[in-house]
This record gives structure tokens, sequence and C-alpha cells, in this order.
């Protein structure tokens, strides 16, 4: 019999390891940040990973994200907490013992911020002296430059806390896309240089940050130094969407990152086709470094099925679980200009001073939702005078969503309220939002079980940056208007099946 066992033993092993080597794999959907977290930046230490986004005209900003999976993100901390103005495409990193954000205010030049950790506190912002957009450090030989749009650079001083002047050139001219392709111009920004083996790859963005579907791109060229000359990859682009029929458009503003056993990967932003008001998601996808020296995209990859997970799960972070605890900065921000003493956070209960008249002036507290189809609701408690709301909020502008004072429901749509209905609430209710595919109703309840539908519905699509410009999107949040506060509890937000 131990004979007989000991003859099979090797097939029945072998069966076993076959087995296992041909189990499942984990695998992932992009986008690894669902909802409005464009021109992503991410860097590597050791395990870890650290990636932050624009912030455009939303404060806190520049929220720092932790993984150790490149799928699953965690915020950790905020690096802005004044106003600035329109924040865009930061570059995170480590420079000696020091994290860095570099970062473009619209209209003021470029700015960073410096920590001792990602965990924060970060540093107030520091005025870099210097104009375009989208900068990004490099360093050679001990001098450090900050490589911006169009192609420049400058010189970086010392500490790499300013620039110098007279040093600002031009540098590179991109790659030329062929003619007849659909895009918003030639848009050459977005630049992030790494230094792998014995070469420099200089990677930007081409073609426009939105506009037509097959308008971004991620383009690469190469060098033995930073001061060139610089050599296009004769594969350009790595990323771009071809077809206005795939469900991600205008893929581009990517940032090559790698694993610790030496596979990589590109970390970009698209828009979703026909949820364009969702803003510019965040997307992880596999590429390849030949035996050539470029790096190549997978041939046959569907960028919109499942694709194997880079590393070991380190278990999926659940961004909307914690929203009732009005963590400010991590989850929740406003809209432009706030007053941090407005808000107050105590055993689940947001208490907002109130601010403006309506939507348009209240600095709503938002946060990201990217779902297709949710509802989120409320219990509010009003003083005399107050005036809550429920909002879906793209701009001042451009808004829809449900409000209250003591006596009546509203409806909001770039106005200060209308289809007034009388309620028998006083200064105490529940409102509702739900939005069903770009498609907005209304809801209120006297005991936050029965809920009565408001007569009123919106249609939203159009709420994007292609028609309403600034880079926005279209965010769920609250609103205190009127005068006196509002407190809201019990805060629910629930994903609706699709």
């Amino acid at each position: 019999m131990m004979k007989k066992f000991l003859t099979i033993f090797p097939a029945v092993l072998a069966l076993v390891i076959s087995a296992c080597n041909t189990a499942p794999k984990e695998t992932f959907t992009n986008p690894i940040l669902g909802g409005d977290y464009p021109d992503p930046s991410i860097m590597r230490e050791g395990n870890d990973y650290y990636l932050t986004n624009s912030s455009f005209d939303y404060n806190p900003g520049l929220i720092v994200f932790h993984s150790t999976d490149l799928v699953n993100w965690e915020p950790i901390s905020y690096a802005l907490q004044t106003y600035l103005g329109s924040v865009w495409a930061p570059d995170i990193s480590k420079v000696g013992d020091e994290y860095r954000i570099y970062f473009t205010v619209h209209g003021r030049g470029n700015w960073v911020v410096t920590a001792k950790s990602p965990y924060g506190p970060w540093s107030d912002p520091i005025d870099l002296h210097v104009g375009q957009i989208d900068p990004c450090p490099a360093f050679e030989n001990g001098q450090g430059w900050l490589f911006l749009s169009g192609g420049n650079r400058v010189k970086l001083t010392e500490d790499g806390l300013d620039t110098v002047p007279e040093s600002f050139e031009h540098v590179y001219n991109g790659w030329q896309y062929p003619k007849d392709w659909v895009n918003e111009g030639m848009c050459l920004e977005g630049p992030k240089l790494k230094k792998i083996g014995d070469w420099w790859y200089y990677i930007n963005a081409e073609g426009g940050t939105a506009g037509p579907p097959t308008s971004h791109m991620v383009t690469i060229a190469r060098a033995k130094t930073l001061d060139g000359p610089w050599e296009n990859d004769p594969d350009n682009p790595l990323i771009h969407t071809y077809n206005d029929t795939d469900r991600w458009w205008s893929r581009g503003h990517g940032t090559l990152i790698d694993t610790p056993d030496g596979r990589w990967y590109v970390v970009y932003h698209a828009y979703e086709n026909g949820y364009t008001g969702l803003g510019r998601q965040t997307l992880l996808e596999p590429v390849e470094l030949g035996e050539d020296g470029w790096f190549h995209a997978i041939k046959g990859l569907d960028i919109a099925g499942p694709i194997e997970l880079p590393l070991p799960s380190s278990g999926k972070y659940d961004r909307k679980a914690r929203l009732g605890e009005f963590r400010t900065g991590l989850d929740w921000k406003y809209y432009k200009d706030f007053d941090p003493s407005r808000a107050s956070v105590g055993n689940g209960v947001l208490t907002l001073k109130c601010q403006g008249v309506s939507p348009r002036d209240s600095a709503p507290f938002m946060f990201v939702a990217g779902d297709h189809s949710y509802e989120f609701e409320a219990e509010i408690d009003l003083t005399p005078g107050a005036i809550a709301g429920l909002v879906l909020y793209y701009d001042s502008d451009f808004y829809a969503g449900a409000g209250c004072d003591s006596q009546r429901t509203f409806r909001y749509r770039k106005d200060n309220g209308s289809s007034r209905r009388p309620h028998k609430g006083g200064n105490h209710l529940w409102l509702r939002v739900r939005n069903d595919k770009q498609v907005v109703t209304g809801y209120y309840s006297y005991d936050g079980k029965e809920w009565e539908k408001m007569d009123w519905g919106h249609e939203i699509s159009g709420y994007n940056h292609n028609t309403c410009y600034y880079f926005q999107s279209v965010l769920p949040g609250l609103m205190a208007a009127g005068e006196g506060e509002v407190k809201f509890s019990h805060f629910k937000y629930t994903k609706l099946g699709e």
C-alpha cells in the first residue's frame, strides 16, 4: 500500500500545485478613486504609496491618500487649510527627509507646501515666484529644476522652496500627434520626470483635459540627462481614448509608478462616458517597460474590465462609511472661501452657522459621491430665520436640491428657492435628495421613516465642465443660509442599485 502511495504521490502533488497556480487571482475595476479626483500625482516609499489630486475651488484642499496595494486608498491628511484660489495639478514627492507638494494656483503662479510626514501637519503655502502651470521637481548633480507646462523649466534654489527667475528656459516642444485627431489643442502640460536606470523619462499630457472624448493623452520622451536632448517615444501616446464609444473619455495626465518587485503602472484621470458631471476620476493601468527602453501599453487589455490586483489587497476602504462623522478635509469640504468657525461637530451632529441667502452664496459643505445613483438624507433642526438645504452643487451658478425653513419646503435650481410648499414640522424636519442617474428629486419627513415626495424633478447631466467650465463636478452637500444656525444629524448616504 505504501509503495503504491509513493508511486502516485508526485502526480497528486503536481495537480495540487497546478490548481493553486491556476486559482482565480484578485482583481479590481477602475476607477481606483471614483468621482472628482483629477490630476493624480503619486509616489512610493518602500511598500507605501501616497497620492494627491487637484482641489480646484474646494477647500480644505490637497487631500493626501495612503495605500499599500495601489487600489484601495484612505485619506490621511490635507495640505491646504486656507483658500488661495483654484488649485491645479499638484506633484507629491519626498526630497531628503521632507515631503513636498508643488502645485499651481490659477492666476497666482506656483506654490509648495512641506511636511515631515505625509500625515502632516503641512506647512503654510510658499510662493515659488514663477508662472506657467503644473510644476514638477527633478534633481540631478545637486541641482533642482522645476519643470512646467509648455515644455519649460526653471532652476530651484538650494532649499527647493523658491526659483531662480533668470534661469527660466524652454527645453521641449512635445510630441506632434496626427493632424486629424480631434482634441482641444496641443495643451502641453502635466510634466512628470522620473529617472529609471540610465534614462530620464519626461511624461507629459497633451490634447487638452476635457472637450472631445478623444482629447487627452499621456506621451513620453527620454534623455540621458535633464538637459536633454529629449527623444520622443516612437510608440506615443502611451495612454489615449480612441473611440467615443469607450467607457473612459479624455484619458490623460499620467504618472508612472512601480511596485517593489519592479512592475510598472500608470495612474491617470478620465471622464466617464455619460457621467462627465462626476468629474475626472482616477484610474490605474498596468504598462510594460520593453527591452527597447520604452514603455508600452498592454495589448488587448480592457481598461473597463477586471484587472489583476497589483499587490496583495489591503482591504477595501469604504470612503462613505464615515460621512456621518463630518470629518472636514478628509471627507467633507467647502466651496471656495469659508470661515472654519462656521462649523462644529459633536456626537454625530454638524452645526453650521448660516451664510448667504441661498446655495449660491452659502459655501455648501460637500463630499465626493462618485456613484451613478444614490440618495442622502439628514435630520434637521433650525433656529428662527435659518434655511437648510441638501444640494447637488456644481458651482454658485449651477445646483439643484431641496431646502426648508420653519414653514416651507423649497426646490433649488439656480435661484433662491421656488416650488414652495408648507410643512407642519416647524423647526424640525428630515430632508432627502435622490440622484438617480442624474435625475434629481427631493423628499421630506416628520419622523425619518415616512417620506413625502416633493412635486418636482430635475435632469442635471449638463452640469459638467464642457458646458459650465471651471473644472468642477456635481457634489452632494449640506447648506445653511439665512440667519442663525442649522444642526444636521443622523446623516445617511445610500448607494442605489443600477
